[in-house]
């Protein structure tokens, strides 16, 4: 009986420990989507510091969180753009959160992608943290962090380590933003 009772016990504490390692690397699908403010660079409040998540609402919403400005992110925000363009009746939004330790020294970088790509429908924005948001509980690990969400409830989270934001996983991603519309 009390190898019964331990073995139980033990299974409940990996259960917990699986558990707890999960939500330390990233939100849980379902999980509420919470607020935090971020300083707006090409969008319409452009020098202003907002809160998208809560302009945003309820809507289907894509936020790109990157840790530096790349091809591969380039290429995943026109992507994305063009896809919330062609959303427009859906109420689809998107916006691109850089992460960094010194934010106002990004923004040229966030203008000049903006300007070369016709960046149009999504924002591009900074965070004054290098880990984001702490609700949000990025992997540190990952450069690229892709998540979607509808009625402040998250529905995909993905993450992309360096070299890993190829051109299949834009595809991937972009594909997964038709998921998102109501």
């Amino acid at each position: 009986m009390r190898f019964l009772t331990a073995c139980s016990a033990a299974a409940l504490l990996m259960t917990a420990m699986a558990f707890a390692a999960e939500k330390e690397d990233g939100l849980a699908v379902g999980a509420d989507v919470g607020a935090f403010y971020v300083t707006d660079v090409t969008g319409p409040s452009a020098g202003k510091a907002l809160c998208y998540r809560c302009q945003f609402q309820d809507r289907p919403v894509v936020s790109i969180f990157a840790r530096q400005v790349t091809d591969e992110l380039a290429t995943l925000v026109k992507n994305v753009d063009q896809t919330v363009g062609k959303n427009q009746s859906e109420k689809m939004a998107a916006f691109v959160v850089l992460l960094s330790d010194e934010p106002a020294s990004e923004e040229g970088k966030l203008k000049a992608l903006a300007q070369k790509h016709g960046i149009a429908n999504t924002p591009l924005t900074t965070f004054d943290d290098k880990n984001g948001p702490p609700s949000y509980k990025l992997s540190k690990d990952a450069d690229f962090t892709v998540m979607m969400w509808v009625d402040g409830k998250l529905k995909v989270n993905e993450t992309f380590k360096s070299g890993e934001l190829n051109p299949q996983a834009i595809t991937q991603v972009v594909e997964k933003a038709g998921t998102i519309l109501n």
